[in-house]
């Protein structure tokens, strides 16, 4: 990518940021930076990179609220007046700014100190080191002395060492130092590593940097997490970026975006999926799919029911069926707080329920009852959204299902209905049939084909009688109404069985 399209691209990456609100400074809060990137050399190797590394990060600090002062090519004299002043500016801005120094270009160690060499470096004896560098500690002392906030210091200057020739510089890379309270320092490698100029137009450790910084919502110390891990990436293991912290406080380069305020109906919505999320209930999973198919959680609701139906059948296959033991039955208080519910009518009432037993018995149906009651409908026969209609797109007759004989509903005498896949069959037989379509619109067939009711919902004749006897609630004529896999004669052969007493 040449250096006027990497330009462009970031440019409009920060744009984004800026747009979404993330980029908040403020006279009371200002940024202030110095980036410098030393290139050039007379005496020593020339770099490729550092021009194009100070342009890239300046173009990407100023669109996130950052006041830039760039130099290039500097020599000792202009570099120490640039770190002079940038102290100057940061004292003036108070004690809320942020400043952030940046250089790239050749840096090297001596006597466990670092140093930043300008271009008019030149150097024959190890003595001289501080006479003709800069050392970097004098840009700590500098962001120290305004007693601001938060310091971040960036340096891409472990390339390799300039001064072969001269013996008593004979360490690799910089020194790691100790960081003033309030400061970030962050290296392009270990201490005592060295860095790649890279084979493009920029540095790895600076394209990494410049790709996590306009991140939306991510502090300082994961943002440069994330460069260590893409430099390793991209060096094969032979690079690894390094910083130390004495921040006292957050900081992000980009705010989060701030949250979107929910309607009433996104917000029980959204309740009632993290009560199904965690229940990770198949049933729950479906019911919550039928109020919501189209959904802000629709999509993810899909994915875990077939991630929880796959482990179920995966589980079902490996165990025999006579080893599942029967669930317990429902006890006093979830009971007594499910009828509460009943009588009470109101969503409110099924989500009180369902935050106290989001796997409990009557878990099935008070999730329908709350999908009616959002939905806005009350005892349409069809039921909303069926997926499959061309079994029982003909409502079931209202007329309580009888006994071939007339005698009353028990579980298992056959019962009388238009769809032959119900007709003849009983109650304890139905509850092991396969479901004539999909319980869930777009279900594959693996999940549901061979299955039978019992496996999904976990029936016995106990607990079939407890879900059956809630029917028999004028309150609950909306899960009459809803629409079941074997027709609407189910539950209502369910609420006859019941008002006989589940014989």
């Amino acid at each position: 990518m040449t250096g006027f399209w990497a330009s462009c691209l970031f440019r409009i990456v920060v744009l984004v940021a800026l747009l979404t609100g993330a980029a908040r400074a403020s006279e009371d809060d200002a940024r202030l930076a110095l980036v410098i990137g030393n290139a050039s050399y007379g005496s020593v190797s020339a770099l490729d990179n550092p021009v194009n590394d100070a342009q890239m990060i300046s173009q990407t600090l100023q669109g996130l609220g950052f006041s830039v002062t760039m130099a290039v090519d500097l020599g000792q004299t202009k570099m120490k007046r640039a770190i002079a002043q940038f102290g100057r500016d940061l004292r003036a801005a108070g004690s809320e700014a942020t400043g952030l120094f940046y250089y790239a270009g050749h840096g090297v160690q001596s006597f466990g100190n670092n140093y930043l060499l300008p271009v008019d470096v030149a150097l024959a004896d190890a003595a001289d080191l501080d006479l003709m560098a800069v050392e970097a500690q004098t840009v700590l002392r500098q962001m120290a002395s305004a007693r601001n906030r938060t310091n971040l210091v960036i340096l891409d200057a472990c390339r390799n060492n300039p001064f072969e020739n001269v013996p008593e510089l004979n360490e690799s890379g910089l020194a790691e130092m100790k960081a003033p309270t309030g400061t970030f320092l962050a290296y392009a490698t270990a201490p005592g590593g060295v860095a790649l100029d890279g084979q493009g137009e920029n540095s790895p450790f600076t394209q990494a940097v410049v790709e996590q910084i306009v991140v939306p919502g991510q502090p300082i110390e994961q943002a440069f997490k994330e460069v260590r891990r893409a430099v390793l990436a991209q060096s094969g293991g032979q690079q690894t970026p390094w910083d130390t912290s004495s921040l006292v406080s957050d900081f992000m380069f980009v705010e989060a975006p701030e949250s979107p305020i929910l309607t009433v109906a996104e917000t029980e919505e959204l309740q009632l999926w993290r009560s199904v999320r965690s229940a990770r209930d198949p049933v729950q999973l479906m019911l919550f799919l039928r109020g919501y198919p189209d959904g802000s959680f629709a999509d993810e609701a899909r994915r875990l029911l077939a991630d929880v139906m796959a482990e179920e059948l995966s589980v079902g296959s490996a165990a025999p069926k006579e080893t599942t033991s029967a669930p317990a039955a429902p006890d006093a208080t979830e009971t007594a707080l499910f009828k509460a519910a009943q009588e009470d009518g109101s969503l409110a009432g099924y989500e009180a329920y369902l935050q106290s037993y989001p796997t409990g018995t009557y878990a099935e149906i008070a999730t329908t009852e709350i999908a009616a009651l959002q939905a806005g409908q009350s005892t349409d026969p069809v039921g909303e959204g069926v997926e499959n209609d061309t079994a029982v797109a003909t409502p079931e007759p209202e007329a309580v299902p009888r006994h071939k004989e007339a005698g009353p509903v028990t579980f298992v005498s056959p019962l009388e209905s238009d769809l032959e896949t119900i007709s003849g069959r009983s109650l304890a037989e139905l509850i092991e049939q396969t479901p004539l379509f999909p319980p869930v619109e777009g279900l594959p067939e693996s999940y549901w084909k061979t299955q039978t009711c019992s496996s999904c919902h976990q029936w016995t004749q106990e607990r079939l009688c407890t879900q059956a006897n809630t029917y028999l609630s004028l309150n609950m004529q909306r899960s009459l109404s809803k629409q079941h896999p074997f027709g609407g004669v189910m539950k209502r052969s369910l609420k006859s069985w019941a008002a006989g007493g589940c014989q």
